[in-house]
């Protein structure tokens, strides 16, 4: 890899010699320092220019058969030479694309990709993108008769009593001059493997063409897949000639069957059921965009056990390891494809709505990108069980940004704190909103010639203007960012429209608004995770309104939305000073801190998140009075506390008399760091990424929350330092440095082997504190 632009590059014959070798997944933004003179908007990291070239070694057994590379997301505007021959660009940096290199690859000698990724204008999103081939490339070699690219589609037809009905679509292509009589096998196997059901037929291809087949398999014995049990099934299909097997694909299936009801809200195999949603962007801190399977695995079981079943895809296409997660773990998805459409968007660079914004963007390839790119994440996305939405956009509607109506003469978004006054005022100079509508009919028509089982939505911010131009009647169902407060008129006004939260706060009035009315289905709360980019301004560098920080540590908000979302029995305890300035419970929450190390009879807040009926605190063994949660308008419990040194403990009581238990100790000084590795062992091949969390502790074991020394990670043997992070918004330490602070008395680090067996090193060290050393075997 070379970042910058060699320009004969594309050329096979290049000396590479000097390149850098990377590991793809890669995003080279996240190497790079923090500077003011980035993007606000992208988390003040560099885009730029960069080179990638790699040595295919395909094998002579590939000779007269069909190969194809695979990239699932380049960040943007890629281009893919093939020994020299160009295939094509792909402006949109989070599409996947597929080229044919048959014609330009020899088996069985040296055959060089080459890829020139053009992130110039880093200022071109409101959120971090990250730079360069950031997901998975994936080589493909086939037969010239083949299941095509995204061939197969199954669906649960019915899914009742002892039986379900799977349909199972399959596209052919004859890349020969002959025609061809085939038998199409498929078999759906479960968990272990075990046949549940079968089908075969027969089907005449003719020469250079293609064939489709429809099947239907009937399954006696199964399981429904739901966030509480996601049972997933293989299907096997298979393509069969004479002289034997010619093809096979493994598609991921889940039986289940969903409804949206304008009175009754969602249901999931015929029972209701709340959304309880987060809204996620794509990076991971230190990771940046280029986030692996295991990446996100310690994220959304963090989301789980939250309570959390659903995940709004902000606001793009996602990875496609990323849906495979919500496949397995029970997450339902809405899969979104643009932030915005022919209208260029403000973009923020020098701190959140700062004016003048910058205007790169997508805008610029929509009209002739758009419907290959939504064409391409639902082809690519509608085998997930998980995914029950598809969304078209976000925000389109945005007032001002750029649309205009004379429907207002001054209008404020939801965003829009310190727009200045002529920024609000109507424009007919500006493009008109109704032609929102003619868009969005396009846009709507390109999902269902893909898929028609599931409903298609966008997350409107201007519903009331949506209304009146014909936007919301577009949609089958239609989501609302922050408008709880137009729920209740609009069903009314509209009785046979599904109308949900596609976009909340986490403020306990919007969960009520979803929780206590049955026609209101769902929320997804903005947002889940703190992510790079939508930075205040500098020294900020992240958005830090989720749950999780950009460490994927639990923050106290967290432990409060697990209270009001999860059944599981819990209790938190979170301080905060009585002498803070004026702020609401809200901010109470969101800023409250788990230690109890505080002024010597300082006046305290004292706050328990929990699900039980009650609790009691106790301090130093003396109990400070039992308080039931149903007094309290903030579902939350507290007490107003004077500081001592000592034990801070609570127990909880659930609704079948079983305790639970609580405690915040006095720390000391800081004595040494503890390594908590993710696990003793990995695969060596070179891709396992490995999560080691250090902790600064006392002598007695006791996490010191308000430390911060610089700690330093090193990594010996068949593994590499990725990066550290420690959820510090306003750290900016480079990623890539080997020392960072720690915060809140924590960092995270990530280790990935090398692709060699062997034992990794790690250690963990800070000035004055007690080293700690971690192993981890490679096999």
């Amino acid at each position: 890899m070379y970042h910058g632009n060699a320009s004969n590059a594309w050329y096979k014959g290049f000396e590479d010699q000097s390149w850098r070798t990377v590991t793809v997944s890669h995003d080279w933004s996240v190497e790079e320092a923090f500077s003011r003179e980035h993007s606000s908007g992208t988390g003040y990291l560099p885009g730029g220019v960069g080179r990638y070239r790699r040595k295919l070694e395909i094998p002579e057994a590939a000779q007269g058969k069909q190969v194809y590379i695979t990239f699932d997301g380049v960040y943007n505007h890629a281009r893919v030479w093939c020994n020299s021959y160009y295939l094509g660009e792909r402006p949109y940096g989070y599409s996947a694309f597929t080229y044919d290199i048959t014609d330009f690859v020899t088996p069985g000698s040296d055959n060089i990709i080459a890829v020139k990724v053009n992130h110039a204008d880093v200022a071109d999103s409101r959120w971090f993108t990250g730079s360069g081939i950031y997901r998975e490339v994936t080589l493909t070699v086939t037969e010239s008769l083949h299941i095509d690219r995204y061939g197969v589609f199954a669906t649960t037809l019915q899914a009742s009593g002892d039986r379900a009905e799977v349909n199972a679509k399959v596209r052919l292509l004859n890349h020969t001059v002959e025609a061809a009589t085939v038998q199409v096998r498929q078999t759906l196997l479960d968990a272990r493997g075990e046949l549940v059901g079968a089908v075969a037929e027969n089907i005449t291809l003719t020469g250079q063409d293609a064939a489709e087949l429809d099947q239907t398999l009937s399954v006696d014995r199964f399981r429904l897949w739901s966030p509480g049990d996601p049972c997933l099934y293989k299907l096997r299909t298979e393509v069969f000639r004479e002289s034997g097997l010619l093809d096979s694909v493994e598609t991921t299936v889940g039986i289940r069957t969903f409804a949206f009801d304008a009175h009754k809200g969602f249901f999931l195999n015929g029972e209701p059921m709340k959304i309880k949603g987060i809204c996620l962007h794509h990076d991971a801190g230190a990771l940046g965009a280029a986030v692996t399977e295991q990446g996100w695995l310690r994220r959304l079981v963090a989301l789980k056990e939250m309570g959390c079943n659903a995940i709004r895809m902000s606001h793009n296409p996602p990875s496609s390891n990323l849906l495979d997660l919500c496949d397995r773990l029970g997450f339902l998805v809405m899969d979104e494809a643009f932030d915005e459409w022919e209208g260029v968007k403000n973009k923020w660079s020098t701190g959140h709505n700062v004016y003048p914004p910058k205007h790169f963007g997508y805008y610029e390839h929509f009209p002739q990108w758009a419907e290959t790119d939504l064409k391409e994440m639902v082809l690519r996305d509608r085998n997930h069980p998980s995914i029950v939405l598809w969304s078209i956009g976000n925000e389109i509607d945005y007032p001002n940004d750029p649309y205009c109506h004379p429907y207002f003469e001054t209008m404020t978004g939801n965003n829009d704190a310190n727009k200045p006054e002529a920024e609000r005022k109507y424009d007919p100079n500006k493009p008109n909103a109704e032609r929102l509508t003619t868009i969005a009919k396009r846009l709507v028509k390109y999902v269902k010639e893909c898929d028609t089982t599931r409903p298609v939505t966008a997350a409107l911010a201007f519903p009331e203007l949506s209304n009146l131009i014909g936007l919301a009647d577009t949609l089958d169902v239609v989501g609302y960012n922050y408008k709880e407060h137009l729920y209740e008129r609009d069903c009314g006004q509209y009785p046979g429209r599904v109308i949900y939260g596609s976009e909340n706060s986490s403020s306990l009035e919007a969960w009520r608004a979803v929780r206590d009315h049955e026609e209101i289905c769902a929320q997804f709360i903005w947002t889940g995770i703190d992510y790079l980019g939508e930075a205040k301004g500098w020294p900020v560098r992240a958005a830090s309104s989720g749950f999780l920080d950009l460490a994927g540590f639990k923050k106290p908000s967290y432990y409060y939305r697990q209270s009001l979302w999860s059944d599981k029995p819990m209790a938190y305890l979170a301080v905060e000073s009585r002498d803070h300035p004026a702020i609401d419970s809200k901010r109470k929450r969101q800023d409250a801190h788990p230690h109890w190390n505080w002024d010597r009879g300082q006046p305290l807040e004292v706050f328990c998140y929990t699900n039980c009926p009650q609790a009691e605190l106790f301090l130093n063994e003396r109990s400070l009075g039992v308080k039931r949660l149903q007094d309290s308008p903030q579902e939350y419990i507290s007490w107003e506390v004077s500081f001592e040194e000592g034990t801070l403990k609570v127990v909880t009581q659930d609704s079948e008399g079983n305790l639970h238990s609580q405690e915040l100790r006095t720390a000391r000084q800081p004595h040494r760091c503890v390594l908590n590795l993710e696990r003793m062992e990995a695969e060596g091949n070179g891709r396992d990424l490995i999560h080691i969390e250090v902790q600064v502790t006392d002598e007695a074991g006791n996490l010191v929350y308000l430390a911060n020394p610089a700690i330093t990670v090193k990594v010996e043997g068949p593994g590499e330092l990725v990066g550290i992070e420690n959820g510090d918004v306003q750290d900016l330490e480079p990623y890539r440095s080997g020392t960072r602070k720690a915060h809140r008395g924590k960092l995270l680090a990530y280790v990935r082997t090398n692709g060699v067996a062997g034992r990794i090193m790690v250690t963990a060290e800070a000035p004055e504190l007690e080293a700690a050393v971690g192993v981890i075997e490679t096999r």
